[in-house]
């Protein structure tokens, strides 16, 4: 019980959080990041499915906050709290490793976890606007890529940061603990000037996307990534720095473009970057292995003849 009652606080918070950067597509209220999918799916991978009624709950919270609980209101809950269970189930289904330390896991949570379960929780709630009048034929689609792209956001930019806050671990080496200090500072710095200024200068995060990726695997590129969506987003419905010359539906299309590009970049680098290591880390143990077997059987050691005797 206490365990569903966090769940329901974490998802009413983060869907708060989410609402402060909310756009009105056609009347109907959307955000371009919804923070509160990735909050749901980790609590599903980490806890299982025995949650799911705090995410619920945390669902009519929100829903709460914005109009009165109708018909329309519950169907849209019921929505959003299948859809993270859907992905949940799917990710199980193809054995997600919760470390994404795998190029499949990262595949995985992308067209899986993000893409594909989402879709419910995206159709419900337009699909029921349109049957009920609230929104024409003609905005159908523009309201249900903004719901869908925001969902898928919020899988691929919180539900790795948060998986990796369980595990996370200060590194020994004072060279690797200056790098790191290095990489968060420049991300501090550079970042809000990417977004705040006119120039259309978004494609400066990729280089240290790779940095962090290269270097420290999903630690580096998760917070990096969360960090520049989040001021990508800020900037995009503020209507500000390199977004503020374009319309408002070629600045949504430009940040769902870079925000997916982003998470997709520092998702996938740091996974292939990882498995890379843990092979190399395999084969090295292999060879250590057998050099301590060769060096078992080489003749003049004690109890062994050698060649072996012919009986």
């Amino acid at each position: 019980m206490i365990r569903v009652l966090a769940v329901a606080l974490a998802y009413y918070a983060a869907g708060r959080v989410g609402m402060l950067k909310h756009v009105e597509i056609e009347g109907t209220i959307v955000t371009p990041l919804w923070p509160p999918t990735g909050v749901a799916l980790s609590c599903l991978l980490l806890m299982g499915l025995r949650v799911w009624p705090g995410i619920a709950l945390g669902t009519f919270g929100v829903i709460l906050t914005i109009s009165t609980l109708s018909p329309t209101g519950l169907l849209i809950a019921t929505g959003n709290t299948v859809a993270p269970i859907a992905s949940y189930l799917l990710l199980r289904r193809v054995g997600f490793r919760l470390e994404l330390d795998r190029l499949r896991d990262g595949l995985a949570l992308v067209f899986l976890g993000a893409l594909a379960g989402m879709l419910i929780s995206a159709t419900t709630g337009p699909s029921l606007m349109l049957a009920l009048g609230q929104v024409d034929s003609d905005s159908f689609w523009p309201v249900w890529s903004a719901w869908w792209t925001g969902d898928a956001m919020g899988v691929l930019v919180f539900t790795p940061l948060l998986l990796l806050a369980r595990k996370l671990r200060m590194p020994r080496d004072p060279l690797r603990v200056a790098e790191g200090a290095g990489l968060a500072i420049t991300a501090v710095v550079l970042t809000p000037l990417v977004m705040t200024s006119e120039l259309s200068l978004l494609f400066l995060t990729f280089p240290l996307l790779v940095w962090a990726a290269l270097r420290f695997q999903l630690a580096g590129s998760a917070p990096c990534a969360a960090l520049a969506s989040v001021a990508a987003t800020s900037a995009a419905t503020d209507e500000a720095g390199p977004f503020a010359s374009h319309t408002f539906l070629e600045g949504m299309v430009t940040l769902q473009a870079f925000n997916g590009s982003v998470s997709l970049t520092a998702l996938l680098l740091a996974a292939l970057v990882t498995e890379q290591l843990n092979i190399r880390r395999s084969v090295e143990r292999a060879c250590l292995e057998l050099t301590e077997l060769v060096e078992h059987l080489a003749p003049g050691r004690t109890g062994q003849t050698w060649p072996p005797q012919q009986r």
